[in-house]
């Protein structure tokens, strides 16, 4: 490599000597580097030996010798780099570097004096000398207290936020004498019945009013209902509970300081929760909102709309089974139970709560009566729904299992259920076939059954915020009647839509949400993430997707914006799953409602689509 650095040294400084000769106006430019003892212009220093701008200068003229090797073999060969190289790195003149700021110079007549730290070295010796006499937290262990120079810690157990008030107030008591009373202490004092049987309030039902609702005036209040049952068992149990709290006070009224934990220990085995949620067994509340004292058999209920041996079943869910009794559909439930239904956990009877208010509260919209507003016959009607308990009888179980020959049912056998499993029975109208096996015959019946899915969802969003949130193909019935038209009150305004003799029926309201003007009734998607982990592609689960995000998954709100997101996935039905007389003119038409479906906000601004005018007429027909 040496040899190499030598024989190009030799080539520029021969092609330099000519081009001096040629050219004597030009400047020598690069010269060899001087020796250390020299001194040399800033231009020199700079450049330090040979830059590129004299290779381009060298190899332009014309006596170069053309034995020259190249200037790239020469500078690297095979991954080698050249002595060169390092000269020939940056050949721009480096600017002046801003020399940095030190700090502004004292003045002469002052001189720098040491910080004395006096002060607080005396103040911080005279607080380590002091003995600490008092409680206080420790900064080590902030669950912990820790009292004058102990090295043992003492835990502090997870309390009520009254406990905690109560254990603050003997912290702050400095003079660590007899404690208050009880009821002093909790600010909760002593009454007697009468005076407490007045402030009792029953919030298990409530949630704060956003609206009222006319048609809520027939409506039996959830709330009365619970208070006559459990009104005298609160008040009795808060009575004893008091009792048990003063006792309790009296017994730690002269303890020490020192005694905290052992009294806090008594309160908490004594204190109940303030609210009267804590004293209610949701079981009992479910009972009281279907007007029982005591669940009934199934068999027994079954038996005032048919005889045994007639019992057909003619449906199936996840969570439950459909058999037909006379002319009503008793559809079964179960609940409470440790055993899972077709692979899934028993629903709870807070969770069946909902649904017995929102059957409940629909059905109002069947009364078109002076002072109604908003009325339609859309939702299934609710005749009864009852609490049961005990095994399935043999004549349902019979059923179950005809239907299973026929059918293959995907559900459990029901004899499998314990002596005490309970269930809710909702006796309801029998609303015809579901849209998934009900057989259209032509877009007129198509039309009938979007128009009157989307008036009677318009109507329940005026009268109470109401969305469904599961309208999916099989929660839709089917029916042929002589009708021709139907009725439907919409703010006040009567409504005539032609039926073309098909009747609808919009049934189960598991997952629906509804404002009856006292409460607001929903079911928390958010605590049910599987939900929406469906297959992509499928327009079911894809509606529950776009559903949350619209709801943001805050699901107690009011978003009519999803009732729209069902009837785009009810057309997305006819269009791609269901076969009827229809020309190539009826499809466009289908999927033009559809695009303009998405820039509807509620199915009151969805009636009036221009797909609807044509079926909407002035009077009965």
């Amino acid at each position: 490599m040496g040899d190499s650095s030598v024989n190009l040294w030799a080539h520029l400084i021969a092609s330099q000597q000519q081009q001096n000769q040629e050219e004597n106006k030009i400047e020598v430019m690069y010269e060899r580097r001087r020796k250390p003892h020299q001194q040399h212009t800033h231009k020199d220093a700079t450049l330090n030996g040979m830059s590129f701008a004299a290779a381009a200068a060298g190899g332009g003229t014309n006596n170069t010798n053309k034995n020259r090797v190249s200037w790239n073999r020469s500078l690297s060969t095979r991954g080698r780099t050249s002595i060169a190289v390092g000269s020939c790195l940056d050949v721009r003149p480096q600017g002046k570097q801003a020399r940095r700021k030190g700090k502004p110079a004292l003045p002469k007549s002052k001189g720098v004096q040491p910080v004395s730290f006096e002060k607080e070295r005396e103040y911080f010796q005279e607080v380590d000398a002091f003995e600490l006499l008092e409680e206080s937290p420790s900064p080590k262990h902030f669950s912990t207290w820790a009292m004058g120079n102990q090295n043992d810690t003492v835990p502090i157990p997870h309390l009520c936020s009254r406990l905690e008030k109560w254990l603050l107030s003997k912290k702050f008591n400095y003079s660590c004498g007899p404690s208050s009373t009880l009821s002093k202490i909790l600010e909760t004092p002593y009454r007697n019945l009468e005076s407490l049987r007045g402030e009792v309030n029953f919030s298990i039902l409530s949630t704060p009013k956003k609206s009222s609702f006319k048609d809520t005036s027939g409506f039996p209040s959830i709330q009365s209902r619970f208070n006559e049952e459990f009104i005298t068992k609160d008040v009795h149990e808060r009575d004893i509970n008091s009792r048990k709290s003063n006792a309790v006070s009296e017994s730690v009224k002269n303890e020490s300081c020192e005694d905290v934990e052992v009294a806090v220990k008594k309160l908490s085995l004594a204190s109940t929760s303030a609210s009267s949620v804590d004293h209610v067994n949701p079981f009992s509340t479910l009972l009281a909102v279907c007007g029982q004292s005591a669940p009934t058999k199934l068999l027994d209920l079954f038996s005032k709309y048919s005889d045994p041996e007639n019992i057909v079943k003619v449906g199936e869910g996840t969570f439950g089974e459909a058999f037909l009794a006379g002319n009503t559909v008793c559809k079964v439930v179960p609940i409470d139970g440790d055993l899972k239904v077709n692979g899934e956990a028993q629903k709870k009877s807070e969770e069946l709560l909902e649904e017995v208010v929102l059957s409940w509260t629909l059905n109002h919209l069947r009364r078109n009566e002076g002072d109604t507003h908003n009325a339609c016959t859309t939702f299934v009607e609710t005749f009864e729904i009852n609490v049961c308990q005990g095994p399935y009888d043999a004549a349902l179980i019979q059923a179950w299992e005809d239907w299973d020959d026929k059918h293959c049912s995907e559900n459990d056998n029901p004899e499998e259920f314990p002596e005490n499993q309970r269930y809710i029975v909702f006796v309801l109208q029998h609303g015809g076939k579901d849209l998934e096996s009900f057989v259209l015959l032509n877009i007129n019946e198509a039309r009938s059954l979007l128009v009157q899915v989307t008036a009677g969802l318009a109507v329940a969003e005026a009268a109470y915020e109401f969305e469904h949130r599961d309208l999916h193909w099989g929660n839709v019935l089917l029916s042929r009647n002589d009708s021709v038209t139907m009725n439907f009150l919409l703010d006040g305004k009567q409504m005539f839509v032609r039926t073309f003799g098909l009747s609808v029926t919009i049934i189960d309201f598991t997952l629906s949400r509804i404002n009856t003007g006292e409460d607001i009734f929903f079911l928390d998607l958010s605590q049910d993430p599987e939900l929406f982990n469906g297959p992509k592609g499928d327009k079911q689960f894809d509606t529950y997707r776009k559903m949350k995000k619209v709801t943001e998954d805050q699901w107690e709100g009011s978003f009519p914006k999803t009732n729209v997101l069902w009837l785009v996935y009810l057309v997305d039905m006819l269009l791609l799953k269901k076969t009827f007389d229809r020309s190539s003119k009826d499809e466009r038409d289908l999927r033009s409602l559809k695009k303009r479906l998405d820039k509807y906000n509620s199915a009151k601004e969805a009636i009036f689509d221009p797909f609807f005018s044509d079926l909407m007429v002035d009077r009965p027909l």
